[in-house]
């Protein structure tokens, strides 16, 4: 899902080269460059590898790249590779590299997210979210309700929401007087369905259509 959502962003050529080949990962600060390529040649062929150094002392951030030749590969990597590198894809070259660098800190740190995610993670440590992260100012529930501009198809919606562990069911419903798409969602615990509502409110499904999802109310004790 995520790699065709990628491809429709731009031309075929300019996203591979860009979004799908070229992954950044977290490195202990005494990998070298031949270091980090023994490392992830397990994985497919590597075009090239990078390490991030500070400009002024010329010493290792503990951050590097490594650019695949395949998308494929570059998705096995992020899959395969021990967790501690905490490998994700690339943001393209024409984002600064600072800014991204801030960006991967800032999430990489926070444990919800803990496994190798593309866009899902499908470890069992899904649910592992700080008790910050889960005061969420909505009810909570196991039920979501999934609200789009164009109608839904079942199987494919399915489909979509299935990445994620533990679906019950899932229910398209139609307005006959609208070409609008709702559906509702339900999960077997609510950390399955706060992690489905986390990574796909707003994801792009179809690509150029947003995906509206929230709580539903099920008639459970929402503080469990």
């Amino acid at each position: 899902v995520f790699i065709a959502q990628s491809r429709a962003s731009g031309s075929h050529r300019d996203v591979e080269d860009e979004e799908l080949t070229r992954i950044f990962v977290m490195i202990p600060k005494t990998y070298t460059e031949e270091d980090l390529r023994e490392k992830f040649k397990m994985y497919g062929d590597i075009e090239y590898c990078s390490i991030i150094k500070n400009k002024t002392t010329g010493e290792s951030k503990g951050l590097g790249y490594v650019r695949y030749l395949k998308p494929s590969q570059a998705a096995r990597a992020i899959e395969e590779c021990d967790r501690s590198y905490r490998a994700i894809l690339a943001e393209p070259k024409n984002k600064s590299s600072e800014s991204f660098e801030h960006d991967y800190y800032s999430n990489s740190m926070r444990p919800e997210l803990r496994g190798n995610t593309l866009p899902f993670c499908m470890q069992p440590e899904f649910c592992g979210f700080e008790k910050a992260e889960t005061r969420i100012q909505e009810p909570v529930s196991k039920r979501l309700s999934v609200v789009s501009r164009l109608p839904f198809i079942q199987e494919q919606l399915f489909a979509l929401f299935d990445l994620v562990p533990g679906l019950e069911y899932c229910d398209v419903q139609r307005d006959p007087h609208t070409n609008s798409g709702y559906a509702v969602i339900q999960y077997s615990t609510a950390a399955s369905a706060i992690y489905a509502k986390y990574k796909l409110h707003g994801f792009e499904y179809p690509p150029g259509n947003r995906l509206t999802v929230i709580f539903l109310e099920d008639g459970n004790d929402s503080s469990e």
